[in-house]
This record gives C-alpha cells, sequence and structure tokens, in this order.
C-alpha cells in the first residue's frame, strides 16, 4: 500500500548527523498541529520525499489536545538533509481557545512558523494529510520564477485511508472548478508552496477566518494570492497530496458524488464519524 511505503521508507532514512540550521535550507515544510497520531504520518511523508536539497520541517503545536511525545520521536527520526524544527509556546493563539486570532484552527501558528523558517521557498502540510515522495520535488520545478505554485491532491476515504480519485474539482486553481464563479477558484493548503519573500504580506492571512466558525483561513489565503499574483503562479499539474474526506464536512455529499462518478465503490466509504473512527 502506498502509505506504509511512504513510512517505511522515512524510517529507513539516516539518522545521525543534524542539518544545520543556521544555513538556510531549499525548501521548508510548515505543519501546525494538536497532536493528532496523523502527525506522524504527514511529517514522515516529508522525511520519505526524494527531494535532493536540504528541507527545514517546522512543527507547531497550537494546542496540546495529544501525546507531545509524537514530536520527540519524529525529531529522533530526521533524516540528515532535514532538520525538524519544533515550535510550542505552551498556549494557543487561536480565539477558540480564549487568544487573539480569529482563525479557530491553528490561530497564528502558519503565520509564525511561516517567518520563522529559513526557507525563501514555504511549502504547508496539514497534520492529517500527506505528500507523495516527489511532492516537494515536482512543486520546487513548478515554482521557479513565480510567486507561488499548486499540486493536486487525491481524495482519500477516512475508513482505511485509501486514494479514491483524484480532485479535480476543488482544490484546482484560479478560475477553475466549484468554486471558479463565487470564489475565483481555489487551492488546498497542503498542495501549496509560496516563495515567501514575495509573499510577505500575505502570510498574515493565515491567521484570519471567514466567518463565525472561525474557518476559511484557507480561502483568505488564496483569495490575496489570486488577486495579487494573478499570473505569477506555477501549477505541477501532478495529484502528490492526500487529502482523508471528512464526513462532517458540509461538503462531503458534493465529494460523494463525484467520487462515485469516478468508479470508486462508495460502499467503502464510511456513512458518519464514528463510522470512520470505527474502521480506521
Amino acid at each position: 500500500m502506498l502509505l506504509s511505503r511512504i513510512v517505511r521508507n522515512a524510517l529507513k532514512r539516516p539518522r545521525a548527523a543534524v542539518a544545520d540550521p543556521q544555513v538556510p535550507f531549499d525548501v521548508a515544510v510548515v505543519v501546525q498541529t494538536v497532536l493528532r497520531p496523523s502527525l506522524e504520518r504527514a511529517v514522515r511523508s516529508v522525511f520519505a520525499q526524494r527531494f535532493e536539497g536540504r528541507v527545514q520541517v517546522l512543527v507547531g503545536v497550537d494546542k496540546r489536545l495529544g501525546n507531545a511525545g509524537i514530536v520527540d520521536r519524529l525529531a529522533a527520526e530526521c533524516p540528515a538533509h532535514m532538520h525538524l524544527t519544533a515550535f510550542d509556546p505552551g498556549y494557543s493563539t487561536s480565539a477558540r481557545y480564549g487568544s487573539q486570532y480569529a482563525n479557530f484552527f491553528g490561530g497564528g501558528m502558519r503565520t509564525i512558523l511561516s517567518y520563522a523558517a529559513n526557507s525563501r521557498l514555504v511549502a504547508y502540510l496539514d497534520d492529517d494529510d500527506w505528500f507523495a515522495e516527489e511532492h516537494l520535488e515536482t512543486l520546487r520545478a513548478a515554482i521557479e520564477g513565480k510567486s507561488w505554485a499548486f499540486s493536486l491532491r487525491w481524495y482519500v476515504n477516512p475508513a482505511n485511508l485509501e486514494p479514491m480519485c483524484l480532485d479535480t474539482i476543488e482544490s484546482v486553481g484560479p478560475g477553475k472548478g466549484i468554486y471558479a464563479e463565487r470564489f475565483g477558484g481555489f487551492v488546498c493548503p497542503s498542495t501549496l508552496m509560496l516563495d515567501k519573500m514575495r509573499c510577505h504580506f500575505i502570510l498574515p492571512c493565515w491567521c484570519q477566518a471567514m466567518g463565525p466558525k472561525g474557518n476559511g483561513e484557507d480561502r483568505v489565503v488564496f483569495e490575496a494570492l489570486r488577486t495579487r499574483f494573478p499570473d505569477d503562479y506555477g501549477a505541477s499539474g501532478k495529484g502528490t497530496s492526500y487529502y482523508v474526506v471528512n464526513v462532517e464536512d458540509g461538503m462531503y455529499p458534493v465529494r460523494e458524488r463525484f467520487i462515485a462518478a469516478s468508479g470508486y465503490d462508495i460502499s467503502r466509504l464510511p456513512k458518519n464519524a464514528a463510522d470512520a473512527l470505527r474502521h480506521a
């Protein structure tokens, strides 16, 4: 299975020497987390990248809702050409927990880590998603001479972590997909890479939200990128990010119909969150 191969390859990488964090990295990957168990899968998919350059992995703990030992275990596995930088202030910066920033899902964490990254190129990864082995390599090529770039993504079954079909309706870029008319398109954070020096003033958008539910920061960032750099982006055209569908998301019925139309047997999908947990 693809996922198990990614984990096995990550664990085979050398662990002895640690990359000097003062020397700028070729690429940085920002991962905000509340310490869900899936963090290990996400970060190990970064460790398994076949990217030949140096990579900084920044893991920011927004809220300790899981086992903090996960970060220590991952740091011990970090390959020699990578460096894991952990940031855990001991509190959340989100208004959800009584702090300042409107984004309920990370507060200012992505902004903080983006500025802290010792690399001009910054990719993003949600702690329940993961990358294919060629993700950073192909995105790095796509962003050459551009301000930002994105890949495509796969919809993943939450019950068994099986990739179901390529998302060709949602996270497909500016002016495309089912959000083209209302939002001008869309790009999922886990498919995104920014040149942070060109996008310097867009980074605070990660702290924001679109409404009282504290979500939508991804749309705020996309809107800023789309309007500020309408023709200054690259697209790898490859499905190198894996997105686990949420059965409680309002878009789930639309995704379910699309996945069924792709030929995937939707009887394999869970019917609700409890069912997904039961089969995980």
